[in-house]
Formats: structure tokens, C-alpha cells, sequence
């Protein structure tokens, strides 16, 4: 059964006659009247029947037209999903780490769309760690995704975009507040509220610590500033963090690092060597041409 079939048995069910359906198909009456024996013996049931020089559906053919007109009325949907897709009118699926949630992310998206010729372009946004965003990308899942360099991932393109500094920050409360800012040694000295060890920060730091020979005390882990911030607020630790926007939401004092030029760096990935539709291209320029300019 091919959907030509469907489309000719369609056919010769609105015009109730062969001759005028092969004159709308263009196509030959023979090979019309062969096509649709074919599709008959196939299913094994009549789906014409002869009335004067006319023909009419069998109570088969009725049934079977409902069917075709569900289909083919799909097939047409699809086609123009496809032509939309392949437009400016085009969807595109973002997945981003949790700091970006804030502010980043949002004012990226609306300034995109704000550009003349975006306007009717479509988002879906996720939320996750670099480790399962690097899966969803290669899965298809997601078009385009920000997060932490990962090694050895050839088939990804990877742009940084964001340099955010690394900083202790404490509670307003906090011994610790009066200081305009504070050695590395501190952090041996205090309870450490840390990034979640499987995220790109959570190991980046991790690294940094081994590399200065400390071993602070963690006492819990987190999976962004946000909740970070608002455990040191309420005095639980102290914490070494991405200097963010949403941490001047908190009742935190924001302590830069002593000799150290500590940074972290936010990447956009997408797929090597991978068709994108129009609109995801013109997403991945436009990020590339606003790159440092839209604070996190």
C-alpha cells in the first residue's frame, strides 16, 4: 500500500467515476483502475462497486475512506510542520545549567526574538547538568545547550560565552563579613556549602582544591547559587561560588579570593557537522555576536 494508492482511491471516491478521477490525477485510466485492483486484493475486500457508468463506495470503502482521510489529512500536517520548521517559523529545544535560569537565559531568548525575522520562532527550555545535557544533545534531544566544557566530546562544538569569577561568599552575620576580602586558607576553616559533585563547578572547584593541597570540610551540596546562597544566608557555611546577579538577592556578603584568578567559563554547544534548521543557526549566530554581553 503506498500513498499514491490512498490518493487515487480518494480521489475516485469524491468523483464517484474513474474517468474525471484520472483526468484530476493526471494519470491514465488503466493505470488508475490497476492501481486500485492492486490496493483491493490487498486488503482482501471490494472497495467499488459498478453503478451504471458510475462507481460508489462498498460499505468497505467507506470504512476505508475514513482511514485514508485521517492520513492523508496527517501526511499534509506533517508537510507543513516540515516547511515551518525549515522557515523562520522553526522550534528550537534549549538546555541550560541552573544559574542561567535567572536572568541569562531569559533576556538571551527575548532579545533573540526581538530581532526582525525571529519574531515566530518557538523555545522549549530545560534545566539540567552539563553531563546529561552533553547526552540530550548527542540524542537530539536538545538543539543547543549552555554549560561547562567537556573533554573528549569530538562530534561537539563548544563556544564560550560567559567568564564568571569564582568568590566566598558568607552570611551578613558571618565573622568574616567585616573583610574586604579573604585568603584561600580560609576555606579550611569553615563548614563548605558546595556545588553538587557531578556538575561542571562541582568538579572544577574540586580540582581547585587539590591543586592548593586543601581539604575544606563540606558539609552538604547544592545544585546552583540560589539554594547555595540561601544556606549561607541562614548561616549553614560558607561557600565558594560563581559570582552571579542572583546572589545579590540574598543577605550575603560577596568576598573576592586573595592572589588567585580564579574563574569559571560558560560554554554553548551544539553538534558538529549537524543539519540545523534555519532558526537554530540563526540562534547560534546571534549568541556568538552577544557574546559577554547579557550579564548571567
Amino acid at each position: 500500500m503506498t500513498l499514491n494508492q490512498l490518493l487515487y482511491f480518494q480521489t475516485i471516491a469524491k468523483y464517484e467515476h474513474f474517468r474525471q478521477a484520472s483526468i484530476e490525477l493526471n494519470l491514465s485510466q488503466p493505470s488508475l483502475s490497476l492501481s486500485i485492483s492492486s490496493l483491493e486484493e490487498e486488503l482482501g475486500l471490494p472497495l467499488f462497486e459498478r453503478y451504471g457508468r458510475n462507481v460508489r463506495l462498498t460499505k468497505y470503502g467507506e470504512i476505508f475512506l475514513d482511514h485514508v482521510n485521517t492520513i492523508l489529512q496527517q501526511c499534509d500536517f506533517a508537510k507543513e510542520h516540515m516547511k515551518q520548521l525549515a522557515s523562520n517559523r522553526g522550534h528550537i529545544d534549549i538546555a541550560y545549567v541552573f544559574p542561567l535560569a535567572n536572568h541569562y537565559v531569559p533576556n538571551l531568548v527575548r532579545r533573540f526574538l526581538q530581532t526582525k525575522g525571529n519574531e515566530n520562532i518557538t523555545f522549549s527550555f530545560h534545566q539540567s547538568h552539563t553531563s546529561d545535557m552533553i547526552e540530550g544533545l548527542k540524542s537530539g534531544k536538545y538543539d543547543v545547550i549552555f554549560g561547562s566544557y567537556v573533554e573528549h566530546e569530538p562530534d561537539i562544538s563548544f563556544f564560550p560565552i560567559l567568564h564568571q569569577e569564582l568568590v566566598v561568599i558568607v552570611s551578613n552575620n558571618h565573622e568574616l563579613a567585616h573583610c574586604s576580602s579573604i585568603d584561600i586558607d580560609i576555606l579550611e576553616q569553615y563548614p563548605i556549602i558546595g556545588y553538587d559533585h557531578g556538575s561542571g563547578l562541582g568538579r572544577k572547584i574540586e580540582k581547585f582544591y587539590h591543586s592548593k593541597s586543601l581539604h575544606p570540610k563540606i558539609i552538604c551540596e547544592s545544585p546552583d547559587e540560589n539554594s547555595i546562597a540561601a544556606l549561607v544566608a541562614e548561616e549553614f557555611g560558607i561557600a565558594l561560588v560563581a559570582n552571579v546577579d542572583c546572589l545579590k538577592n540574598h543577605a550575603v556578603r560577596i568576598l573576592p579570593l586573595k592572589g588567585e584568578d580564579l574563574y569559571h567559563t560558560v560554554y554553548v554547544a551544539h553538534r558538529k557537522n549537524y543539519y540545523h534548521i534555519p532558526s537554530i543557526e540563526h540562534f547560534i549566530q546571534f549568541i556568538q555576536a552577544t557574546k559577554n554581553s547579557i550579564p548571567s
